[in-house]
């Protein structure tokens, strides 16, 4: 995309082989309304899927055209027609199902595995290593990389249009859709959402030396089931002395209970020679609403530009981390969201538990170097 003479690089590169066979291992929302969706928008080729729930893998795979339905995933696996596996199950499922996955690495290729990597960096660590050891390229499914307004605000800075970045802030009032599993493991907030705003802050910035977190309880969740990381406020520290923050509120008010709403994600990255800001859409789906972006810089004084695009995150954007998987497995590189680096950002969400726990700052190295 062109703006104003700037190329704005916002649309993740796709592979040339679209025919790659996919075997997808779930069939709730993210698989059915999420990757599905966008990997048919795409041209892409899931061929099997298997999940707990046998008839909603039946009527997933009726929706989108999915000729093999399988009982399970071990059933599944054992397909030598398949290529990839596209894993979008609880994050304490993960592994087990690695574990059967690197058995059949004859023809299993790449495995897309959904964010959080398995419950903590130790087990995300595990999965890692059974890969590399198997041969088989990892991808974690970080997809908020993907936004079209996170993308483009990274080829501002790749462009160097903000110059050396001073400040960046995520500021989140939306209410999730909590779902069952978090209740058996107890985590509300740092795991599910601020794992992507800490991943895009990895992105964009690369690796903090440290975070400070701290949480409360969210009011309206804590009625549902018990956790500690509900509103979630931390910050990343670099010692070239930029400095990143998110405030993560899922309470957002009582606009459940009888209030007016105000709910939205804007974001802002501040430079030493320029400014971006803009806004997530998600928190209104299914409403299609585009994230945005505006940004202005001293190469183009007394103007904030202001590109727009149709595609949204959900689902448009889930295609980009399928696509950079099977690029990589063509281009035998490592992928952009490798496996390997999601330890880092597995590290961070880590490091966030630990700091609101002990009252102090983190950092990433002390969490690897203690596992």
């Amino acid at each position: 995309m062109k703006s104003n003479g700037f190329e704005l690089d916002y649309m993740p590169r796709l592979p040339e082989n679209k025919d790659m066979t996919i075997g997808c291992i779930g069939s709730g929302f993210i698989m059915a309304d999420c990757h599905l969706v966008a990997y048919r928008q795409v041209g892409f080729n899931p061929v099997a899927i298997a999940s707990r729930n046998p008839e909603n893998s039946k009527a997933v795979a009726e929706r989108h055209h999915i000729k093999k339905v399988y009982n399970n995933y071990k059933d599944l696996m054992k397909d030598d027609s398949i290529s990839v596996i596209d894993i979008a199950v609880p994050p304490d499922k993960v592994l087990e199902i690695i574990q059967e996955a690197v058995k059949h690495a004859d023809h299993i290729k790449g495995i897309l595995a959904q964010k959080p990597m398995g419950r903590n960096y130790t087990e995300a660590k595990e999965i890692v290593w059974l890969c590399e050891n198997a041969g088989i390229t990892l991808s974690a499914n970080q997809n908020m990389r993907y936004d079209q307004s996170i993308r483009a605000c990274k080829s501002l800075i790749d462009q160097k249009l903000l110059g050396k970045p001073v400040f960046a802030s995520i500021d989140m009032r939306a209410i999730p859709h909590w779902m069952d599993w978090q209740e058996r493991l107890g985590w509300a907030t740092l795991r599910t959402m601020s794992i992507h705003h800490l991943d895009s802050f990895r992105f964009l910035f690369g690796d903090p030396d440290r975070v400070y977190c701290s949480v409360t309880q969210d009011p309206r969740t804590v009625k549902k089931f018990s956790h500690e990381d509900g509103i979630s406020l931390y910050i990343l520290e670099y010692d070239n002395g930029l400095r990143a923050s998110a405030w993560d509120d899922v309470w957002s008010g009582p606009c459940r209970e009888g209030s007016e709403s105000d709910i939205y994600i804007n974001w802002r990255v501040e430079g030493t020679k320029g400014i971006a800001k803009g806004t997530i859409g998600w928190p209104y789906y299914p409403t299609s609403t585009p994230s945005t972006m505006d940004f202005t810089t001293i190469q183009h004084p007394g103007e904030w530009l202001k590109p727009r695009w149709d595609e949204v995150w959900f689902p448009d954007a889930f295609a980009g981390p399928m696509a950079q998987l099977i690029c990589a497995i063509e281009d035998n590189k490592e992928p952009e969201l490798s496996g390997k680096d999601n330890l880092k950002t597995m590290a961070l969400v880590d490091a966030c538990y630990q700091s609101y726990k002990e009252h102090r700052a983190i950092s990433i190295d002390e969490i690897i170097n203690n596992k």
